[in-house]
């Protein structure tokens, strides 16, 4: 990543919503800040919901010039002219993905906290890697992607990383030198304005 380029934010959907009255939010969000990618990320396994979720969604991104990507699910992604993939299982279908979407579709890969996962994701063709949590939280054993990670990623590796996962604006602070996108949802979905929550972390970038 290069010193010049500060983080982009990769906004990530809450794990359900009624789609009218997400889109009044997401659209807020997207006509007051700069977002690079929307990551469907959905609770649901019901088709017919995920495509009404979907279209829904990428009629606001699209229109705003917003890349959209499906979390998982391969065949959907590419019936319902998403413009990618985020895969939950590190670099074991990337090759599948990107086999089945074409070369210039969006994959990424969840990584969690490994560094070799996230290469071999990498030489699969994934586009971006995430790591995470990236802030300190209490679920299962409280693993964390530590800074050391995001560092190191920075200085050797040259595919793009998101740190994703219990972030703070003191966290942003920390790892908005050596991170090249900031993956949010969880964090302001809960707040009464999202897009002014959204705003606070990235003047914390710096």
């Amino acid at each position: 990543m290069s010193d010049q380029e500060p983080p982009q934010i990769y906004l990530i959907t809450p794990p359900d919503f009624e789609p009218s009255d997400f889109c009044v939010r997401l659209a807020a969000i997207l006509d007051a800040h700069e977002i690079a990618c929307l990551r469907l990320s959905l609770a649901t396994h019901d088709e017919d919901r995920i495509a009404r979720m979907a279209d829904a969604c990428r009629e606001v991104a699209h229109a705003r010039d917003v890349a959209i990507v499906l979390e998982s699910h391969i065949a959907l992604a590419e019936r319902l002219g998403i413009d990618g993939v985020h895969l939950l299982d590190g670099a074991r279908s990337v090759r599948k993905a990107r086999k089945a979407l074409g070369p210039d579709a969006i994959i990424g890969a969840f990584c969690a906290q490994s560094s070799h996962e996230g290469i071999s994701a990498g030489e699969a063709s994934a586009d971006y890697i995430a790591f995470g949590p990236a802030g300190a939280n209490g679920l299962g054993g409280g693993e964390q992607a530590d800074t050391e990670l995001f560092q190191w990623w920075c200085d050797v590796i040259e595919i793009p990383v998101v740190a994703e996962g219990a972030l703070t604006a003191a966290r942003i602070t920390e790892l908005a030198p050596i991170t090249d996108f900031f993956g949010i949802g969880e964090e302001i979905w809960d707040q009464d304005d999202p897009a002014a929550a959204l705003g606070d972390f990235i003047r914390a970038m710096g």
